[in-house]
């Protein structure tokens, strides 16, 4: 019970953390961040990638999505159904509607992907060693327990802190992309 309520502080101290970020910061530290993605090997040659579209004080992701779409490449994004998540491609950035949290999701008629070489994942807060602290519905841990994918998580560098408790079923991220740096965890499965 306690690592529950210790993740809950840490969620709303670096949540309130981030959202105090200035919108002139979030904009040139996104784009430092989309600059350092690039340089990520299998984020240049997936195929495939799921991703998000940001909301709030969060990296901004909508660069990285027409990108992702101009350079030809499957890109799938999040719908929340029941209790888990869906990928869905978009061949556009207009098949994204307003679904659940108030976060842009793929319409319903997008075709559902099984099968994704890289994952973009948000993130509240990181280790070093890949641990992620994510907004605590548990739907991104469900999501990627037993894919394949490499995951990359995108943060400003000030969320990036010494620990953050963790259980087994936490998934641990192969890249963590800032506007400062590439962190490539030791722990990950690479």
């Amino acid at each position: 019970m306690s690592q529950i309520v210790e993740k809950a502080r840490l969620r709303k101290q670096l949540l309130d953390a981030r959202d105090a970020l200035s919108l002139d910061f979030i904009k040139i530290a996104s784009s430092k961040v989309q600059d350092n993605l690039r340089k990520v090997e299998y984020y240049r040659t997936a195929a495939s990638i799921g991703a998000y579209y940001s909301i709030g004080s969060e990296v901004q992701t909508q660069g990285i999505l027409q990108e992702i779409l101009n350079a030809g490449k499957d890109l799938a994004l999040p719908k929340v159904v029941k209790s888990n998540l869906v990928f869905k491609k978009i061949p556009k950035l207009s098949d994204l509607e307003v679904g659940n949290f108030s976060v842009m999701e793929p319409k319903d008629r997008c075709e559902t992907i099984k099968r994704l070489d890289v994952m973009i994942v948000p993130a509240i807060a990181l280790t070093r060693e890949g641990y992620r602290l994510g907004y605590g519905f548990g739907f991104y841990d469900r999501f990627l327990h037993s894919k394949k994918s490499k995951k990359i998580a995108l943060s400003y560098s000030k969320q990036i802190v010494k620990t953050i408790p963790h259980d087994a079923h936490d998934v641990i991220m192969d890249c963590i992309v800032t506007e400062d740096e590439i962190i490539y965890p030791k722990n990950a499965g690479t």
